[in-house]
């Protein structure tokens, strides 16, 4: 692979990240060091995509915890889960968030004495980084076997390195599968009302070399329709038990689309992104953001002042829509809940 764009970088008392809001015309870099500010960042989408809010949040909760003064532990407790719940207020529908958060949380419920508690955090922080980045390495290269050579893929939102501080799940599978010399176009979404695909895939795109068309969100279907599309691949926010799937705004139309069009449609997402307590999508959890970003376009007003607005940040697409799911244990196929139970069952075996 390319030289890949790092995201999120650890320098060992202080997060590096690239801010996602500069881009494509920017291309900035923010040390954040203290957990405030990584709350801050995760929240206004500087640092943005499930992996990568994980990796920022973890680090995030682990420098937070390193600068607590306690007398003793149960203080310490109480003072370390005050800055967890700051990160985890940020973004309510991202699964690897929370599954960061867990994990730390074990850290401090097992550790002994203060000083290795701190240590472990930031120990397990490393470790959720550095396997977040090879399981997207891993769905990259299932996923690129599934291309055939000469094919037209579409995608939706960002899910390429910015989003997961690794090599991408849907990005990271058309980037491997163009390194491996098969010759591919992508049609990108813009991905209204924050677009993150005519901002940050097609940058992404364009630094690999990789071929392709932005268009805007509306246009799916009419080349759907042309016979120019002939895959779908998105990634994913978090993932129910049964398969349902949240993603950004927009993903469950293009669903449909793929489903009346005979189109394959792939969702592309490690597994820390499962969750497994969850049965069904009407259970997840939507976060609704700020009416300025509907009513407004890089700070521009494109709407008379006082417009009401809806703004659901995400969407469910039922796993009856899905052909697949691409992850780093493997190419998930129907029924996904016997097959997602019998992937948990052996984890770490």
């Amino acid at each position: 692979m390319s030289q890949r764009i790092k995201s999120v970088d650890w320098t060992g008392n202080s997060i590096i990240i690239l801010d996602q809001t500069g881009l494509p015309l920017q291309e900035r870099y923010l040390e954040l060091k203290d957990y405030h500010s990584v709350a801050k960042a995760i929240k206004l989408l500087q640092v943005r995509g499930a992996p990568a809010i994980g990796i920022a949040a973890a680090y995030g909760v682990a420098m937070g915890a390193s600068r607590i003064v306690a007398r003793n532990k149960t203080e310490f407790v109480r003072k370390y889960r005050h800055v967890s719940a700051v990160i985890g207020g940020t973004r309510p529908t991202a699964r690897n968030l929370f599954m960061a958060l867990e994990r730390l949380e074990k850290v401090v419920e097992q550790g002994q004495d203060m000083t290795e508690i701190k240590e472990g955090l930031v120990a397990e922080a490393i470790k959720i980084h550095r396997e977040e980045e090879e399981a997207t390495k891993i769905i990259s290269q299932y996923g690129a076997e599934l291309i055939r050579d000469g094919s037209c893929i579409l995608t939706h939102c960002n899910a390429g390195p910015l989003a997961t501080a690794g090599y991408g799940t849907a990005l990271g599978i058309i980037i491997w599968a163009h390194e491996m010399g098969k010759h591919l176009h992508v049609y990108v979404d813009e991905t209204r009302p924050l677009c993150q695909g005519a901002r940050l895939t097609t940058w992404e795109l364009q630094r690999a070399g990789v071929p392709f068309t932005l268009i805007t969100d509306s246009m799916a279907g009419y080349f759907m329709h042309q016979g120019r599309i002939n895959y779908v691949i998105v990634g994913a926010d978090r993932i129910t038990a049964t398969g349902d799937t949240a993603n950004k705004i927009g993903t469950y139309s293009l669903a449909v689309l793929a489903a009346g069009h005979g189109i394959p449609f792939y969702v592309a997402a490690p597994i820390s992104t499962f969750d497994m307590t969850i049965e069904t999508g009407e259970d997840i959890i939507i976060e609704e953001r700020s009416a300025d970003e509907v009513t407004h376009i890089q700070g521009k007003q494109i709407a008379p002042e006082g417009t009401p607005v809806a703004n659901p940040a995400f969407d469910v697409t039922p796993g009856r829509y899905i052909s697949a799911f691409i992850t780093d244990k493997g190419i998930i196929r129907k029924p996904f809940r016997n097959r997602l139970k019998s992937i948990y069952r052996n984890r770490g075996k």
